[in-house]
């Protein structure tokens, strides 16, 4: 069974941290696949349509499967430039799991204040450059994660939402 995390959201909304906390909490046998460090430190592109790191995310992503890990992939995975991708690996993955971090530009901003990351150096005027306003993939099981929601609380509902994919709770309506 192969199953597919993906994890979305603006820069500064707390998706990288969530992420590699998931990746603990899962164990062995998870990837996680960084947009950041794929585009930004292996293949060293700017984000444009069609920059290769697209692809090389899904090749690995597509390696996951191929090995029988859980694949979980984290960045702002924009829809217009990573939704078609995104699509793709849903189709091919047993179960896929979609949360969305859907949090106010000030509360990234706030957010980001607060983190020391001196290898991509980047204030406020590039934040609000690459914010996407409401970025769903509209996909009928994707998770909005509030703004007010802890770590911790992130956490549980993914935790929750990948042992019981039916519920429910905090489910984006079509």
């Amino acid at each position: 069974m192969s199953r597919l995390i993906i994890i979305r959201g603006n820069s500064g909304s707390g998706k990288s941290t969530v992420a590699l906390k998931l990746r603990h909490e899962l164990g062995y046998g998870t990837m996680l696949i960084p947009q950041d460090v794929i585009r930004r430190d292996i293949v060293r592109v700017a984000d444009d349509l069609d920059n290769p790191a697209i692809k090389l995310i899904e090749d690995i992503a597509l390696y996951g499967q191929a090995i029988e890990y859980d694949v979980i992939i984290e960045g702002i995975l924009g829809k217009v430039k990573y939704g078609a991708m995104l699509d793709r690996l849903s189709s091919i993955f047993d179960h896929t799991y979609t949360f969305y971090f859907d949090v106010s530009l000030e509360e990234t901003l706030r957010r980001h204040k607060g983190k020391v990351d001196e290898k991509y150096e980047f204030g406020e005027k590039q934040m609000r450059e690459w914010w996407l306003e409401h970025d769903t993939l509209n996909t009928a099981n994707e998770v909005l994660i509030p703004g007010s929601f802890t770590e911790d609380q992130v956490l549980e509902l993914i935790a929750k939402t990948i042992k019981d994919p039916n519920k429910e709770e905090f489910r984006l309506r079509s």
